[in-house]
């Protein structure tokens, strides 16, 4: 992982280069718990070798794991960071296209990286902070403590 402050802000910007081997959700959760960042927006495109992306079931309250096996086109990566419990946190959305012109998306859960993901991460001068819903049990952004 590269990666460089484009400008200081606010809002703060950053252009990260993900490499092939690198695991997106632990190269990006690592980054911002490095920086610092609590409150940021963040786009990507590139390529993974291989997924899995998540579906949240409401009955279960968890994620329903979706493997994608295969190299797929990252066409759109979608997400915020917000502090959970003391930390920055990660959600992030993902739509991969498929050699056959398909897609699929959801939550990503991993992500391995195949040759590069680009990302731009916005940073707000504001805080943002999630906080556990009791009916879905997911942390969810609480405007009223950020």
């Amino acid at each position: 992982m590269r990666w460089k402050l484009l400008d200081r802000g606010p809002p703060a910007t950053y252009a990260i280069v993900l490499a092939h081997g690198d695991e997106a959700m632990g190269a990006l959760q690592q980054f911002v718990r490095e920086q610092q960042i609590d409150a940021a927006a963040l786009t990507a495109i590139g390529a993974f070798e291989r997924a899995v992306i998540g579906y949240f079931d409401w009955v279960t309250k968890d994620y329903k794991r979706i493997p994608v096996a295969e190299q797929v086109e990252v066409l759109s990566l979608l997400g915020d960071v917000a502090e959970a419990d003391g930390k920055p946190t990660l959600h992030i959305h993902a739509v991969l296209g498929k050699s056959d012109g398909t897609v699929v998306g959801g939550h990503l859960l991993e992500g391995h990286v195949r040759p590069t993901l680009e990302v731009i991460l916005t940073q707000p001068p504001a805080h943002l902070r999630k906080k556990k819903d009791p009916e879905t049990g997911l942390a969810l952004i609480a405007l009223d403590q950020s």
